[in-house]
């Protein structure tokens, strides 16, 4: 009898360990301007795995898709409590990484989400990363690491890996090297994420992709969301009342520019997608996103991803 409490005990431990999601936060550094090298912005971005899928956002998209999906009174009590006890803030700023990633880390497959006034559009990754793994290690952020490099998106990238933590993932797209990245940052100075802490959640924002999402490809990414931004003024200019009786919903941020959820979308390999809409100000209904401006212009100077 006592051995059946131990094997059932052992399954349930097993089976709330696997149920977990282990978020990795990244002090993540940016040079908003392309050309010159001016004072780099800082912010942290997340890497939440969960068994074999893994979903990379920003702090600042979270809390800000977290909190638009919470519209109703109560509700939004309750998601900042959430938030609160994920150890992030409760109000969110402008991010450079104003979209997310979602990876199933087995297969290598990768997919990239944003979002137009409201409406999702992603597309699956077409390039894999291919790694320069060397013999050069050192100590990076209290790991020992490896270093690894590649050229991916117009910029050489240089990585530092440990094997101590068996996830075979890191921010952004990268992944696949023999551990987790703790430290990644290109030729050019620009980007640069340093893993700083680990925490275990047990709460995770979800949605499914919606039915309505637009699937598109990395070659035709911007053309189909400029379409999606056309339909859309068409619409309004159609609608009774004009952009009077309308939210002012932002768009997402531009391709190659920043967790939520573990649930499945509606397509193969992607299994995790954040809760909650995107690029809305939470000052108001009709604000937009005119207090962030300035930032936005900022990032669209220097994308993560040139070419």
């Amino acid at each position: 009898m006592r051995n059946k409490f131990l094997i059932f005990f052992g399954l349930f431990l097993l089976t709330m360990y696997h149920g977990q999601t282990i978020r990795y936060i990244y002090q993540t550094s940016v040079n908003p301007d392309s050309i010159n090298l001016v004072s780099m912005k800082s912010e942290k971005t997340f890497l939440d795995v969960r068994g074999k899928q893994s979903l990379f956002i920003s702090e600042n998209k979270l809390i800000k898709d977290s909190l638009w999906s919470a519209n109703k009174g109560e509700e939004i009590k309750k998601e900042k409590k959430d938030i609160s006890k994920s150890g992030i803030r409760k109000h969110p700023e402008p991010t450079f990484f104003d979209y997310y990633i979602t990876k199933n880390i087995p297969e290598q497959k990768v997919y990239f989400y944003d979002r137009v006034f409201g409406k999702q559009i992603y597309y699956q990754e077409d390039r894999p990363v291919k790694w320069d793994i060397t013999d050069v290690t050192e100590v990076q952020n209290g790991y020992k690491a490896q270093k690894a490099v590649t050229n991916f998106g117009g910029r050489v990238w240089t990585a530092w890996f440990t094997k101590d933590i068996n996830v075979s993932d890191g921010p952004y797209k990268f992944s696949g090297l023999p551990g987790l990245i703790v430290k990644l940052e290109d030729d050019k100075g620009d980007y640069k994420f340093d893993l700083v802490k680990q925490m275990m959640i047990k709460n995770s924002f979800e949605e499914p992709v919606t039915s309505d999402a637009r699937q598109s490809t990395r070659i035709n990414f911007n053309g189909d969301k400029a379409s999606l931004e056309l339909e859309f003024s068409k619409n309004r200019r159609i609608a009774p009342g004009g952009d009077g009786g309308m939210q002012n919903f932002g768009s997402g941020g531009k391709h190659g520019g920043g967790m939520g959820g573990m649930r499945g979308g509606n397509h193969s390999g992607s299994g995790m997608s954040p809760r909650g809409m995107d690029g809305i100000d939470m000052s108001g209904p009709s604000s937009g996103m005119s207090s962030n401006s300035s930032f936005k212009n900022e990032v669209s100077q220097n994308p993560i991803e040139l070419k």
